[in-house]
């Protein structure tokens, strides 16, 4: 949301309506702020109708800004106003006052969002808040925020990952009711598609130049037919950070493909990534671990882990030979993490 300038704001002031679209937020809202935190404009036009003045504007914005991070909305109009006046924060004149939290301030059922969060860090309901919002560039400063400050794994498993639930949970229960479920599908897709930037950069301009990858390359891809490529991100991030050199080929992979690349590339493992049982190809999955790479009479096969909940729908007796199941992000950087150990002690 790109935040106006003061001057560019009308001398006369601002109608509840027109600064809620500005906002991104329903008039409600800030009728609420108003009656909860004394949290409105003070002029009215003609005696009747209540007009937002550029500084009145200015300390909404922040207000905004402050929820949208994590602050409960007490402290954020409390320290919005100080702003406002230009009194200096609690850490002095040039530092913002310090989100709380979530040990300080315990955890909230309710992220303010509408969505049902449940009991999650503060960083995640900001989040949510934004994408409710559709407020792109609070979004993506917060994932940003989360990811350096956390690393990829935490900040997708406590901050990125139930944001998303939520959204697919309130888009579910929306339709159940007869509600306009659809509201909550921009949401998903603006939230899923700047994740997906979030951990990308990190892999490419933070976690490599950090720690140089080395050694054989993990190679990760969806299966024909799949196109959930977020988890593969993920693990591509997390991967970095270990110093594991990643090879990604992205969504739906046509098989002949797939087989091709496994050939050329002297690849640590290779990682299968199934949404759905009616992607997860059993078959296609023993051929790749069929493929053999390498120079004639000293061929070798590569290992092949089959990740993803579409895996447990299909049904079969024992765990074929070349095939490794895996459960979770982390059992599955323990597994390349070993695989790249025992090449390395050879």
């Amino acid at each position: 949301m790109a935040t106006p300038q003061r001057d560019e704001l009308p001398v006369a002031g601002l109608t509840t309506g027109q600064l809620a679209r500005l906002l991104g937020v329903s008039p409600t809202t800030l009728r609420s702020w108003d009656r909860r935190y004394g949290f409105g404009p003070a002029s009215r036009a003609d005696g009747r109708h209540r007009r937002w003045s550029p500084d009145d504007v200015a300390m909404a914005l922040e207000m905004c800004r402050l929820t949208a991070s994590g602050t409960p909305p007490a402290e954020a109009a409390r320290t919005a106003r100080l702003r406002a006046r230009g009194s200096a924060g609690p850490d002095g004149p040039d530092e913002w006052p310090p989100v709380p939290s979530d040990r300080a301030e315990g955890t909230a059922p309710r992220a303010g969002s509408g969505l049902p969060l449940g009991r999650v860090r503060s960083e995640c309901r900001g989040l949510a808040r934004a994408a409710v919002r559709l407020d792109a560039e609070e979004v993506r400063e917060l994932l940003r925020r989360a990811v350096a400050h956390h690393g990829p794994a935490v900040a997708w498993e406590e901050v990125m990952s139930p944001a998303l639930q939520a959204v697919g949970r309130k888009w579910q229960s929306s339709g159940e009711r007869g509600e306009q479920g659809e509201q909550y599908v921009e949401v998903e897709h603006l939230l899923s598609w700047h994740i997906s930037a979030a951990l990308r950069h990190y892999y490419l301009d933070a976690a490599r130049p950090r720690r140089a990858a080395t050694g054989a390359p993990v190679l990760l891809s969806c299966l024909p037919g799949e196109q959930h490529t977020l988890p593969l991100d993920v693990l591509t991030a997390v991967l970095g950070d270990e110093g594991l050199a990643v090879l990604m080929l992205g969504g739906s992979v046509p098989a002949d493909a797939l087989i091709t690349a496994v050939r050329r590339v002297a690849s640590l493992a290779v990682v299968l990534w199934a949404q759905t049982g009616d992607t997860a190809d059993l078959a296609l999955a023993r051929r790749v671990a069929g493929a053999r790479w390498g120079v004639r009479g000293a061929r070798t096969q590569t290992p092949v882990l089959l990740c993803g909940p579409g895996w447990h729908q299909v049904t079969d007796a024992a765990e074929p030979p070349g095939l490794t199941y895996v459960t979770s992000l982390h059992d599955a950087v323990r597994t390349l993490t070993g695989l790249r150990r025992e090449r390395t002690s050879r």
